[in-house]
């Protein structure tokens, strides 16, 4: 984000202010129910603040010279975010999920605006430990401390739909137990009906973008991962494959513990993201190869991917190895749509057949036939996202890179305008291609350096590569022990 888009924060939380007052009144005309009316005027209050101190800010920076312009706007740019992430932190729900999005998604972000939103990564606003207990009971049949041998009230981590906390089963287990918020469901509900609501707020978060697609992404996502139930069973896919593994570790579900508003999982320690990027360069690549493999292991071994690559999401531990959390959002792949992800790799990266990739992407829908656009075109546009594994060489993935794919998905300004409002996502492809907008912004921040190409022929069925790193090779050694067993 240059500077002039960062000021624009200002403008469309401001905007935002205007939008919300005016919902507020539609609500009370037509008797929305009380979730989405406080929850809109929430969002009009703070865009009323920050628009205030906006109209303050360029007054004090009329007269000043340069530098101290600057200083003003940084001062203004890291008010607005730390307002901006307490308020979401508070309401939880959608609103919030949008803020831990924009944290990771968008490398152009400020570095002030981009701190303050991280901190909904792992340190959003607790619930009370009354609510807990509320939640355990009536989920469990008793008070934590009698559920479990041990409880810590302070919670280990909160986040947009529950907290988790650390205990220990009366059979000596450590776990962690993650617990619903009360009532998050009717404020998910009221975030997800208030559609032009969440349309500004994700003006305010990605200036110059179309949220729709985000929005419909968010819709989704959320409404499957209010039910521990379903992600419980989801998690259960992952540890039965990965049992053993020597770098990919999935936590253990505790079934007779587990309900759809608490999930009890086994309790690993490890290092947050925020640590590894300060890990030395070695370390990083070795996480960086892991994280690769998990994502596209997933898609092209076990036909299941983990949709959500947000770095709250994985514990670090050194050597390479990672224990990966929350499977909330999980997508399940048919045959024929594995086969679809293949013949696109044929197509582009094996064969370079760009004619034949065209009519791929037109069968499966991704792209209208009716759209002229030449071969070139549609290499500059789609070839991007297959620019890493092109070539059996070295890349580095880049801050610079992995911000390019996210504008590809958003920005409608760019060069790529035609090609991008042509096109449609299937349903198979919408949660893949949080790998784009999420998984490579990690990449670009560890300054991911490998032969992607080498490490994806391994992954790819079609291909069926060798060994190509030292992790690779411990890999095949567990899945030639584990086909013997």
């Amino acid at each position: 984000m240059r500077r002039g888009r960062a000021l624009a924060l200002a403008g469309a939380v401001a905007g935002a202010a205007g939008a919300a007052a005016a919902l507020v009144a539609a609500t009370r005309r037509d008797g929305v129910r009380a979730d989405q009316l406080r929850r809109t005027a929430t969002m009009a209050r703070m865009g009323a603040r920050t628009g205030t101190s906006y109209v303050s800010m360029r007054a004090r920076s009329a007269l000043a010279d340069e530098e101290r312009r600057k200083e003003l706007a940084d001062e203004f740019q890291l008010r607005s975010a730390e307002q901006v992430a307490e308020m979401l932190g508070g309401m939880k729900g959608a609103l919030m999920k949008l803020g831990q999005m924009a944290s990771y998604l968008d490398q152009g972000l400020p570095e002030p605006v981009r701190e303050a939103l991280a901190e909904l990564q792992q340190n959003a606003p607790p619930m009370a430990p009354e609510l807990v207990e509320q939640v355990v009971r009536a989920e469990l049949g008793g008070a934590p401390e009698q559920v479990f041998a041990e409880w810590d009230p302070v919670p280990l981590a909160a986040a947009s739909i529950g907290q988790v906390h650390r205990a220990v089963t009366w059979d000596g287990a450590a776990v962690a137990v993650k617990v619903q918020y009360p009532g998050v469901d009717r404020a998910v509900a009221a975030d997800l009906e208030n559609t032009d609501l969440l349309f500004n707020v994700m003006g305010l978060l990605f200036p110059g973008m179309d949220p729709g697609p985000i929005v419909a992404e968010l819709r989704e996502r959320l409404v499957e991962e209010l039910d521990y139930r379903i992600e419980a069973a989801h998690q259960r896919i992952f540890v039965d494959h990965y049992r053993g593994h020597p770098y990919i570790h999935v936590p253990a579900v505790f079934d007779e513990l587990s309900t759809a508003r608490v999930l009890t999982t086994e309790l690993v320690q490890g290092a947050p993201f925020s640590e590894v990027v300060g890990w030395p360069d070695e370390e990083r690549q070795l996480a960086a190869e892991c994280l690769y493999r998990f994502a596209f292991g997933g898609i092209y071994q076990l036909h299941a991917f983990n949709g959500d690559p947000h770095p709250g999401n994985y514990l670090f531990h050194p050597g390479g190895r990672i224990t990966f959390l929350d499977f909330g959002l999980c997508k399940r792949f048919t045959p024929d749509e594995v086969r679809d992800f293949e013949d696109m790799i044929r197509a582009m990266v094996l064969d370079r057949d760009i004619p034949r990739f065209r009519r791929v992407i037109e069968r499966i829908g991704l792209l209208s036939p009716d759209l002229v656009v030449s071969d070139d075109e549609l290499v500059e546009y789609f070839g991007h996202f297959y620019e890493f594994v092109m070539e059996p060489s070295v890349v580095e993935i880049t801050p610079e890179w992995s911000s390019d794919s996210v504008r590809r998905f958003f920005d409608l300004s760019g060069p790529h305008a035609e090609i991008m409002k042509a096109a449609n996502l299937p349903p198979s492809m919408v949660i893949v291609q949080r790998i784009n907008m999420g998984l490579f912004a990690l990449f670009g921040d560890l300054r991911a350096r490998a032969n992607w190409r080498a490490i994806a022929e391994e992954i790819w069925p079609f291909a069926d590569g060798p060994p190509s790193t030292p992790m690779g090779e411990r890999i095949a050694e567990w899945e030639r022990d584990r086909a013997q067993a």
